[in-house]
């Protein structure tokens, strides 16, 4: 058994254990004057964290992914109920829609959603020529434009696994739950929602974890004044040149994460044995 699991865990050593130990290090080190790090133990870079700059960019960081992950749940979920009910002829086709986005490249589709909400792009230009409004809106470089990027990318990983929990769900107890007199909302939210729960919770993971880490949407999309914490690292280690502070800031967000995971799943499955 050992030799079967022997290359998996040589490659997980080596390429994650292994880097990973190294940034840790260099989070208690002091950054050289020229782009390196002094190793001699400092909690000065975790320390810094707590300044009103970083700690804004981190609740803002908080504040876009919960909304993002939000909507695509709210969006996410009647389309994986749509696509589940539908006849077995036509899941895989809507299935194939669902995914076709993955087949272009997300840095393609940030420009697109840039040449659409600039100033002069198909969205002012269309509301100018109907008299709507008389000067262009700032839809670019905004919160709004950085949300919308994130939903439009990460909507897919919160359909398809919505959609794979509503479509084991046994429906004749949906069906029993009307027969006894609930109504469609109680029927939903005391059969439907618990039994596709493992659903939510992916769905809901798959969303989050990779929004808040993200620096490629809210740079081409929210500009400097939407930096999110993936900004920040990404502006440590390439520009900035502070390794140190770049991975105490990466260390706290790995952090952050996995307490959100543990509760999440830790609450979800409460709800869920509660609800059984």
């Amino acid at each position: 058994m050992l030799a079967i699991f022997s290359p998996c865990l040589l490659w997980l050593v080596l390429f994650f254990l292994i880097p990973l130990f190294i940034v840790f290090a260099y989070s208690f080190s002091r950054p050289s004057a020229y782009g390196g790090v002094v190793f001699s133990f400092t909690l000065q870079n975790y320390a810094r964290f707590l300044a009103p700059l970083y700690f804004r960019v981190f609740m803002r960081s908080i504040w876009i992914s919960v909304v993002t992950t939000v909507i695509c749940l709210l969006v996410g979920y009647p389309v994986a109920y749509y696509i589940s009910t539908r006849a077995p002829r036509w899941k895989n086709s809507l299935i194939v829609l669902v995914m076709l986005p993955f087949w272009t490249s997300t840095l393609v589709r940030a420009y697109a959603w840039m040449t659409i909400l600039r100033s002069e792009g198909i969205v002012n230009t269309l509301l100018r020529s109907l008299g709507i409004i008389q000067s262009p809106l700032k839809l670019l470089y905004t919160p709004g434009a950085v949300i919308l990027g994130f939903v439009d990318i990460y909507l897919p990983f919160m359909i398809l696994p919505l959609y794979a929990s509503i479509e084991k769900m046994d429906f004749s107890l949906l069906e029993a739950a009307l027969d006894l007199g609930a109504n469609r909302i109680k029927a939903f939210l005391s059969v439907t929602l618990p039994n596709t729960m493992p659903g939510v919770v992916a769905g809901v993971m798959l969303v989050f974890i990779p929004t808040i880490g993200s620096f490629v949407i809210p740079d081409l999309l929210g500009g400097s004044k939407q930096w999110m914490i993936g900004n920040l690292i990404q502006n440590q280690f390439l520009e900035a040149r502070n390794w140190a502070f770049g991975s105490a800031v990466s260390f706290i967000l790995l952090a952050f994460v996995l307490v959100c995971m543990f509760v999440y799943f830790r609450v979800s499955g409460q709800e869920r044995i509660e609800l059984m």
